[in-house]
């Protein structure tokens, strides 16, 4: 395990895939904060600014999508990284998420390695060194 100073905001209501994800993402020592609805989010955003955010579509108060369209276009967020997921796995939902500037989109249930090595290449991190 190495230890990174790249911060991850984990925008999930879902407390089993929370979890899921807290250890992908704790286990390759990345800074790791987690909220559960868009409007939490948003605060999070206004007080931190992560390196990453996974970000749920389906949440309480604002969608996911609109988390995405204002990091997109705020001038001090515009560069941050937003991986998004759904377990709405159709082809539209998943082209939205990248219309409206996710970096990438992932389909839940999602393969946790393939998950793990995106996130470590959205974050300049090599994730295949570390098992």
């Amino acid at each position: 395990m190495t230890t990174s100073n790249k911060t991850v905001l984990l925008v999930e209501d879902e407390d089993n895939i929370a979890l899921a994800l807290e250890v992908i993402i704790g286990r390759r020592g990345f800074g790791l904060k987690r909220v559960a609805t868009g409007t939490a989010a948003l605060e999070a955003l206004e007080t931190e600014r992560p390196d990453l955010v996974v970000l749920d579509v389906m949440l309480p108060e604002r969608s996911g999508f609109d988390i995405c369209q204002h990091i997109r276009a705020s001038e001090d967020l515009r560069d941050v990284k937003v991986l998004m997921m759904s377990a709405a796995g159709s082809e539209v939902t998943r082209r939205k998420g990248l219309a409206l500037g996710a970096d990438a989109y992932f389909t839940k249930p999602f393969d946790t390695r393939a998950l793990t090595d995106k996130i470590c290449a959205l974050l300049g991190e090599d994730g295949a060194a570390h098992a």
